[in-house]
């Protein structure tokens, strides 16, 4: 079993618009509701791709029960600790690309979060990988992941970072097994910025290493377009994707991280692991909403994917 924890989660609300001006009233041509959030993409992903997943979280008020029931007509498994303050919701427009309006959640108790703690570590007796998705909600402190990743050790279960400013930083020397930053969350972490350099794998591989020895135990880091770049105990690789897919980036990389977490349940080697990564990344792009992939286009692509180790990449001294 993959749980997924979501601990800001929110009712994602996205509107497809012919274009997006600034100033302008726009006709919405269609409007989809979903339980949103990282972690509940990722749930949602798996669950499409018939991989057992429980999803957890804090959930509060009307749009925090909007969210539950939306999970339960997915036929998505969860168990979230109420809360008193209202959930969040997220607004994405969508045209040719996509424009986010995210609010900033609840506030949440020191009582609710050692309930939502108690909660977790009666989840982690079924759990195979623990995936710990999104920002984190006002009222907790930096290292709330810090301290699901120290309780998911002590249950011997395997842990997945996605996460972004002060809670990646106090998160990844807690040592959880895979962390997956983008190309900004790289930067801010590691304090490095070369523009020149931004798409270069190498550069990337740089910076994935500085993070890895802050205590992750492997990190995949996505280089955009360009694919991913790993960089584990084991070696170092970078995995393109066969051809550019365009439409709706917005669950690309939870639909990574789901790809991810199962590899590690599965002990999948790493270019097996990377290229699925990457296959259902671009299956996301492809969906017209956060959290969808398309099933037919990942099943296509990822034998194409080219995944390459890093010192075959870089030319000779």
């Amino acid at each position: 079993m993959i749980v997924t924890v979501t601990l800001n989660p929110a009712l994602d609300i996205t509107y497809r618009v012919d274009g997006l001006v600034p100033h302008r009233t726009h006709r919405v041509s269609a409007v989809d509701e979903r339980a949103g959030g990282k972690g509940l993409n990722v749930a949602r992903v798996l669950h499409t791709a018939g991989e057992p997943v429980h999803a957890t979280g804090l959930l509060g008020g009307d749009t925090g029960a909007r969210v539950r029931a939306l999970l339960d007509n997915d036929g998505i498994a969860s168990a979230f600790e109420p809360i008193g303050a209202e959930t969040r919701r997220t607004i994405t427009v969508v045209d040719s690309d996509a424009t986010g309006f995210w609010e900033p959640g609840p506030v949440v108790t020191p009582g609710e979060w050692s309930a939502f703690r108690a909660r977790f570590v009666r989840l982690l007796g079924s759990a195979s990988v623990v995936v710990l998705s999104g920002s984190l909600p006002r009222g907790l402190p930096a290292d709330a992941y810090a301290t699901l990743i120290a309780d998911a050790r002590e249950a011997g279960v395997r842990t997945v970072l996605d996460t972004s400013g002060e809670a990646l930083r106090a998160g990844v020397p807690a040592g959880p097994d895979l962390v997956k930053p983008n190309l900004d969350e790289l930067i801010a972490l590691t304090g490095s910025a070369d523009p020149d350099a931004a798409a270069a794998a190498a550069w990337v591989e740089r910076l994935a290493a500085q993070v890895r020895a802050l205590g992750a135990g492997a990190v995949v880091a996505s280089a955009g377009a360009d694919g991913l770049v790993a960089v584990t105990a084991d070696g170092t690789w970078h995995a393109r994707p066969p051809e550019i897919v365009t439409g709706n980036p917005t669950g690309a990389g939870d639909a990574c991280v789901a790809a991810l977490a199962r590899g590690l349940r599965d002990r999948t080697p790493w270019p097996t692991l990377l290229a699925d990564a990457v296959a259902l990344s671009a299956a996301a792009v492809a969906a017209p909403v956060a959290g969808a992939i398309d099933a037919a286009l990942a099943a296509r692509l990822r034998p194409s994917v080219i995944v390459t180790p890093l010192s075959q990449e870089r030319p000779a001294c």
